[in-house]
């Protein structure tokens, strides 16, 4: 991975010279990723590929061919990178990502029912009232009383 990713900048700074390259890196948001592992890493691959698409949402769709393992030639950009989530990705382009189909949803336009609906983000686990906690947990609110049953206690005896 790391090797492809020199050889990208390498072929970029052939291409469009070191201050293109620089640029480049800066308008893509390469220089301000370098905090965020996964970012960075996004970032890095996407040097050398092709945007195949956006989304409603604002992700962004990419392909690398040439020097990438197959299986790894798709990825999604997600537009809010710092809270992501892969619900966040549509059907149409879920299908793309996994090799379902290769047609983009911009390619497949005319195929969609009538009836369909837009997606929406699955919200489970988000925030401090979507988590589920079952009934015994310590953070339910609704907790359980579990003093029922009394603990026996033997009587003193009487003489």
């Amino acid at each position: 991975m790391a090797l492809a990713a020199l050889r990208s900048v390498v072929a970029s700074v052939r291409k469009n010279g070191l201050r293109g390259t620089l640029r480049e890196a800066k308008e893509n948001g390469l220089l301000s990723a370098l905090l965020d592992g996964n970012l960075m890493e996004t970032k890095l691959h996407t040097i050398g590929a092709t945007l195949v698409g956006t989304d409603s949402v604002g992700n962004k769709y990419w392909e690398k061919t040439i020097d990438t393992q197959f299986g790894r030639h798709r990825w999604v950009e997600y537009a809010d990178y710092k809270n992501y989530n892969a619900s966040a990705v549509p059907p149409e382009w879920h299908g793309w990502l996994h090799y379902i189909t290769d047609h983009t949803p911009e390619q497949l336009e005319g195929l969609k029912p009538k009836y369909a609906l837009p997606h929406k983000e699955n919200m489970s686990g988000c925030g401090d009232g979507m988590i589920y906690h079952s009934k015994g947990h310590a953070l339910n609110p609704n907790k359980r009383d579990w003093k029922r049953y009394e603990a026996w206690q033997p009587q003193a005896e009487i003489k």
